[in-house]
């Protein structure tokens, strides 16, 4: 397990590398904290992740969601989405981002661009000691999962750099506790007023009893598998059918991404490497859906003679690129 200063130390150094910029549903075992009400609040307390190797007690994961009008061939237009891995994850360029980033010179493709862009969330692990939603079932193993988004995760990471805290919050007899409070700003969700508890405590014996039962979670084993060279190419032909208003097709894609509720086609064998890779990511990111900053430092905004441009006008540019 890494200590308090190990943990600053990486956090110091990703900020410093960062130069201003950033770079399976149902499963009951994941607390939806977003389905608090409003002016609501639970109280979490945090464990470490059973893999040795990671330095932190979260994981951070990167995807993006691709929409689609309807699936081809069904009578029902509702919208659809597939989220894909983004490989920035694995500190590679991503297909898909490449193009968004350029989309960010154009005040125009702004709205578009933030559509597109990667949705960050960090998964966690540990218990909740307060718990203000009626769940109509809970997981024998009391260890849950937490999928939080950018806004909380700033709290949670300023907190652990400040001199003044000793220990681990995820000590098992000096840790802190974490209250996420719920609620509006702007008509969306707000979690600003969420906070690390200030007084230590340890574990209860039958949270402690639930550790030895259950043992912790490796939470590197709820990341998605990096794309294969295929699967990134069926990722950016997705993207381009998605900004061209097009239906998902799950002929074309099904072995590879699917919306959540589609099946694979009949006959079909996901290559091994994709298995986890196709899998919806597991909860929303806690109605983040975009982090300002980031596109907007990879490419700052200009003014451009094209404004105006559609969907059609971006695929014929993407293309276009291509054939060059």
């Amino acid at each position: 397990m890494a200590s308090l200063a190990e943990i600053r130390a990486r956090l110091q150094a990703a900020d410093s590398n960062k130069g201003g910029q950033s770079t399976g549903g149902g499963d009951n075992a994941i607390y939806p904290h977003w389905n608090m009400e409003e002016g609501a609040s639970a109280l979490l307390r945090f464990l470490p992740d059973a893999n040795n190797k990671n330095t932190f007690f979260w994981v951070e994961r990167a995807m993006i969601r691709l929409p689609f009008n309807g699936v081809k061939g069904e009578m029902d237009t509702k919208q659809v989405q597939v989220q894909v891995p983004c490989v920035e994850m694995w500190g590679e360029a991503c297909p898909i981002l490449a193009e968004v980033r350029t989309w960010f010179k154009d005040k125009s493709l702004e709205d578009m661009g933030r559509k597109y862009w990667k949705k960050r969330s960090y998964v966690f692990q540990g218990f909740v000691r307060e718990n203000p939603i009626s769940e109509d079932k809970t997981p024998e193993n009391p260890i849950r999962r937490f999928i939080i988004g950018p806004q909380i995760f700033a709290t949670i990471k300023s907190a652990l750099m400040d001199p003044e805290l000793e220990e681990l919050p995820t000590d098992m007899l000096r840790g802190l506790d974490f209250r996420i409070a719920k609620t509006s700003k702007g008509g969306y969700a707000d979690y600003n007023t969420s906070k690390w508890s200030r007084k230590e405590t340890a574990l209860t014996e039958a949270e402690q009893l639930a550790v030895d039962k259950h043992g912790l979670f490796d939470l590197s084993t709820f990341m998605p598998k990096k794309p294969t060279d295929v699967e990134l190419r069926v990722m950016k032909e997705m993207f381009e059918a998605s900004v061209d208003g097009q239906p998902y097709d799950v002929e074309r894609w099904g072995q590879y991404f699917r919306p959540a509720g589609v099946q694979a086609p009949a006959g079909s064998v996901a290559p091994a490497a994709s298995t986890q890779a196709a899998k919806p990511a597991p909860a929303p990111v806690d109605d983040v859906p975009f982090e300002a900053d980031e596109p907007a430092a990879a490419a700052p905004v200009a003014t451009s003679s094209k404004s105006g441009q559609n969907a059609q006008d971006i695929l014929a540019m993407i293309r276009a690129r291509q054939n060059k």
